[in-house]
């Protein structure tokens, strides 16, 4: 049987409010993916947390020609993780975005600090079905679902544990419409933990 694994996309001071590209009320998704790393850390399950991890100069930004204003740049504190987020011991980190030449929107675009690709984590431990929450619902949330599916994962998303950016107002609604309509199922985190409950193997009595 596939194990499943959490991922945590993007929590990162620059997408919460009062980081250069502010997600509104973003900070709203920091409480429930707590709760469900330390629901998945205690069940054994792996955790993994993405971060945008631009250079200074890149075609990412609108400096040099892209959509986006100067965000998370790497070793900066806007690219640390919100402070309140508490990942568990042995989360596994990956960086995206990390050249001039890479948007990085998808944490299937992300490597460790040695160089490891996801799917390459995610085959090693076996996982098989992805929960997914963080920032931004129509942005590096959706691409990271999109590119999950379309490798044969399954996906559950925690809607009540992303936010998104919203250029136009109806953005995040048609991002959860696209990961819906491929097939990803769309749960808060209060049923995705009560559902992560159930499948665990009872604790046998001495």
């Amino acid at each position: 049987m596939k194990r499943l694994a959490l991922i945590l996309v993007d929590v990162q001071n620059d997408f919460c409010p009062g980081g250069a590209l502010a997600v509104p009320d973003g900070d709203r998704v920091v409480a429930p993916l707590n709760r469900a790393a330390a629901a998945f850390a205690a069940a054994g399950l792996p955790v993994l947390a993405t971060r945008d991890w631009h250079p200074p100069a890149t075609g990412h930004f609108q400096t040099h020609g892209g959509l986006w204003p100067v965000h998370c740049i790497q070793n900066s504190p806007g690219a640390d993780f919100h402070p309140d987020l508490r990942l568990p011991a042995g989360s596994l980190l990956l960086y995206k975005g990390i050249t001039k030449h890479l948007d990085g929107y998808s944490a299937f675009d992300g490597v460790t600090d040695a160089g490891v690709r996801l799917t390459d984590l995610l085959d090693g431990q076996g996982v098989g079905h992805l929960f997914i929450g963080g920032l931004a619902t129509d942005y590096c949330v959706r691409s990271t679902v999109l590119d999950a599916r379309r490798r044969g994962l399954k996906v559950t998303v925690l809607i009540d544990a992303v936010a998104g950016v919203n250029l136009q107002p109806d953005d995040s609604d048609k991002a959860l419409a696209d990961m819906r309509q491929i097939g990803a199922r769309l749960l808060t985190t209060e049923a995705a933990l009560a559902e992560l409950a159930e499948s665990r193997p009872p604790i046998a009595k001495a």
